[in-house]
């Protein structure tokens, strides 16, 4: 078995050997979960190391005629698009699977459906066949329906119920599209790379309807405004580590298929719909702010910042250039990283004081110095503070869109200063101020809660110093995308 292969189906082994295992042996299915997670980074590790940092071109390329009859194939590779979204979602699954290590109710359920999650998500990112692809997008969205829908919060079964209605209505006006695009091409193909040496033979209204059909599809899953309103009551009712993939990883698969699918296999129709996607990303990143702005509950809070961040990605992608897409990019991973540990931090106080109410607490830092060093560290990181990694994905994002969008780029700023505001009156409701006595009781971190927060803020720091870490993946291909787009 091949490489890509077998990333993406060292969590399956791992799920179907966590069925054979009895209910009553947690320990072993936690070992199981984890070590399967673990064996899948470690080969993602691997794949980054070996990755050929010089050329565009995809590498590790597995295909295997699969329906023949519909010229359908078992096609996979990576390129600078997909390599770092590989590597975030392993790392982002493994640490999410050692915080949840606290989980009691349905344990042998909760680690299968977890794996499984986590081969969905593997197989789009490193998908070259349409159909693959489509089967894979398909694949993620029941595990995390139950994962939601069990063991969620109180709203848990309308939260589940609608995710999975958005979603699915979302996919299947994408299949439609991507059907289109099958019996379109000559000869009927449903490959990737194929498709796109084909764009010029699509007329500017074919693309038009097949490009909305499939941004609808990717745009419920960003969450593209109007499109976000699944996505708050999700986070708040979903567990803690299932918070943390669909921030860091699920919401990633929309921007993902317009950059993989979209823009190279519908050029024309990108550019036409750029004054409108434009408008969106603005929306996107002042609104998603202002609704974070009002929050009470920490976790709803950090989940509207994920629109407004969102928005970020899709402001880097209007610019149709180098700087822009590799913002884009490379805001994809670094919101994987910030977002995904201030979710881990915010099930760490709620696990402790079972509310997330930030008027609940006040004067934490002194008593609880770990935690407010970690959590201080990423709320900079997302707010855009120099040195870390979100300002550099963030100023590349304005950059690569200040020359096409100079006024839409400027009213964005405002997002930036709403984000500040709201994160640093965080800041001094939780941790300064005096000292709540009501938590007086509660322990600082303990060692699973370390091992799965602080990589990811170690990574943060590292991407915020030394961002060639994955630009130099990210480039090469980038400057063939936008070569492709704008031909």
């Amino acid at each position: 078995m091949s490489l890509l292969s077998l990333i993406v189906f060292a969590p399956l082994a791992g799920a179907l050997l966590i069925l054979a295992i009895p209910n009553t042996r947690t320990k072993a299915i936690q070992g199981v979960a984890a070590a399967s997670s673990a064996v899948c980074m470690i080969f993602s590790g691997y794949l980054y190391y070996a990755f050929d940092k010089s050329t565009a071109a995809m590498q590790f390329i597995e295909k295997v005629s699969w329906i023949p009859a519909f010229n359908i194939s078992y096609h996979l590779g990576v390129d600078g698009l997909s390599v770092t979204i590989v590597a975030l979602t392993a790392l982002l699954t493994l640490v999410s699977i050692i915080y949840s290590f606290n989980i009691t109710l349905r344990v042998k359920e909760f680690f299968f459906w977890f794996l499984l999650l986590e081969v969905g998500m593997l197989g789009v990112f490193v998908s070259l066949d349409l159909f693959l692809f489509y089967v894979f997008w398909e694949l993620t969205l029941v595990p995390m329906y139950f994962l939601i829908g069990v063991w969620g919060g109180p709203q848990k079964e309308y939260a589940a119920i609608k995710f999975f209605v958005y979603t699915l209505f979302g996919s299947l006006v994408m299949l439609l599209g991507i059907l289109a695009l099958y019996f379109n091409s000559a000869p009927h193909t449903f490959d990737m790379l194929e498709l796109a040496r084909q764009s010029s033979l699509f007329p500017l209204n074919f693309q038009i309807w097949v490009f909305l059909a499939l941004y609808l599809g990717f745009a419920i899953k960003i969450p593209a405004f109007p499109f976000h309103t699944w996505l708050p009551l999700a986070h708040v009712e979903a567990p803690t580590g299932v918070s943390v993939l669909l921030a860091g990883i699920l919401l990633k698969m929309g921007i993902y298929g317009l950059l993989r699918v979209s823009f190279p296999v519908l050029p024309l129709a990108a550019k036409w719909f750029m004054p409108f996607f434009i408008v969106i990303a603005v929306i996107n990143i002042i609104y998603g702010a202002l609704v974070a702005m009002a929050q009470k509950d920490l976790k709803k809070m950090v989940a509207y910042s994920s629109i407004n961040h969102m928005g970020y990605c899709m402001l880097g992608m209007a610019a149709m250039t180098t700087i822009g897409f590799n913002g884009a990019v490379l805001q994809m991973v670094t919101h994987g990283l910030i977002t995904g540990s201030l979710f881990l931090l915010v099930g760490v106080i709620y696990d402790r004081a079972h509310t997330r109410d930030i008027d609940a607490f006040g004067g934490l830092g002194a008593r609880f110095p770990i935690f407010a060093g970690l959590m201080t560290i990423q709320v900079m990181a997302s707010l855009g503070l120099p040195g870390l990694a979100g300002f550099v994905s963030e100023f590349l994002c304005f950059l690569g869109a200040f020359e096409a969008w100079p006024y839409y780029v400027a009213a964005s700023a405002i997002g930036i200063l709403v984000t500040a505001a709201f994160f640093l009156r965080m800041i001094e409701k939780v941790f300064l101020g005096p000292f709540n006595e009501k938590w007086a009781g509660l322990p600082d971190m303990n060692l699973r809660e370390l091992v799965a927060i602080v990589p990811l803020a170690v990574l943060t720091l590292v991407i915020g110093l030394w961002p060639r870490f994955c630009l130099d993946l990210i480039d090469p291909t980038i400057t063939y995308l936008v070569g492709i787009v704008n031909r």
